[in-house]
Formats: C-alpha cells, structure tokens, sequence
C-alpha cells in the first residue's frame, strides 16, 4: 500500500511538473498578480501543499508553516524559487516545490457590447473572442474603434483589432459608431 502511494504521489507531481512547465512557456514572462489563482505543490509534503488559492489583493498567498508570502509581481519560476529558498531556512532539506495557474485574474469590456463587465480570462483569447464572451457588439458599436488598457501599462491606451490577443487584467472598451 505504501508503495502504491508512493507511486501515485510521484506520478501526479510528474504530471503536475510537465503541466506547469507548459504553462509556464506559454506565458513566459507572465507576473501573477492580485486575483489571479494559484496551486503550491510541495513533493511529498501534503501539508505544506495548497491547491487553488486566490492572490490576495495586497498580492500575498498563505501558506502553512511560513505565513504570507508576498508572489505579486513575480513569474511561475520566481515564486517557485522564494518559497524553495523559505522552506530551506529551517523547515525541510530538499524541498521540491511546482507552482501552477488554475485561473488567471479576469479582463474588462465595456463600451458598446450587449454585456460589459468582468470576464474569466482563458489563454489565446482575443479581442473578438471577448466581444462574444460579453454578447457581442450593440447596433452604435464601432468594430474599427476598439481600445485597450493594458495592466502592465495602464498610462499607455492602444488601439487595437479584433485579431489581437488580449491578457489578464486588460481593458477593453468598444466605442460608438457615428455613422
């Protein structure tokens, strides 16, 4: 039964490795932020592991044995890093540490749609696509005048196209036609 386990559990953290590698290539300089929803996997230790937490807004995570640690801003890989590095400080010898998105924080449409308002954010999502997501555009939209505040920038307003791809934490706003 032990060796079951043993396998199980290896095989799982095998699974959840190659997973958050992806993940991680996909978006690779991707910083998580407040609202964005994570799983911490520390290898054979269950309860030092949480799965599906929500960034706090004030960009923190709780975790058992070390308290808040603060992640915001900083990539899959750094945070798997800082927690490596505070679990070495007295706690475990080798830690093994995955750190997986399960959701990231949502975009914004508003303007001339059916429905603005906040959406779950799914990777390749693009403008277009988020326009259907928030009911598509109303009869005074204008597909040609489409705007874009993006998180990391939010000084910088772009116009953009309906084949753009959009990120967590943008801004979308559709203007009124005048024609």
């Amino acid at each position: 039964m032990k060796l079951l386990k043993l396998f199980l559990t290896t095989s799982l953290a095998i699974v959840l490795s190659l997973s958050t590698q992806t993940s991680a290539d996909e978006i690779d300089d991707y910083r998580i932020s407040a609202d964005d929803q994570i799983s911490v996997i520390v290898f054979n230790e269950t309860d030092l592991s949480i799965n599906k937490t929500r960034v706090s807004g004030n960009g923190t995570i709780s975790m058992p044995l070390l308290g808040q640690v603060a992640i915001e801003g900083h990539t899959v890989t750094e945070v798997e890093q800082k927690i490596t590095a505070l679990l070495l400080d007295g706690y475990l010898k080798k830690p093994n540490v995955t750190v997986n998105i399960t959701e990231y924080r949502p975009f914004y449409i508003n303007g001339e749609i059916d429905k603005p308002g906040s959406y779950p954010y799914k990777k390749g999502l693009t403008v277009e696509k988020a326009v259907a997501l928030a009911g598509g555009f109303t009869e005074r939209a204008s597909k040609k005048t489409i705007s874009l505040v993006s998180e990391k920038d939010k000084q910088f307003i772009k116009a953009v196209a309906l084949n753009d791809q959009i990120k967590p934490g943008d801004v979308i706003t559709v203007s009124e036609s005048f024609f």
